[in-house]
């Protein structure tokens, strides 16, 4: 069990990281451009959708470079 905390894992460790921040990460940001979208003068439902698919794609890359940075720096030390 102590073999999945070393060096070689990190790339589970990343994808398993991405995956846990992506739901939350997504909502957080469809939530600021929704609010944005509203205040603007937008917000219906199709506008709504498509706002949720770029807070997906955007949600991706940023679970996901975080990830990234965030293990390697994690096991950086490690044997």
């Amino acid at each position: 069990m102590t073999e999945l905390f070393t060096q070689q894992y990190w790339p589970i460790w990343t994808v398993g990281l991405a995956l846990a921040l992506f739901l939350p990460v997504r909502k957080l940001i469809w939530v600021v451009y929704v609010r944005r979208a509203k205040r603007l003068g937008g917000g219906d439902e199709a506008d709504q959708a498509r706002l949720k698919k770029r807070a997906g794609i955007t949600a991706i890359l940023i679970c996901l470079v975080f990830s990234f940075i965030y293990v390697k720096y994690l096991f950086r030390g490690a044997p």
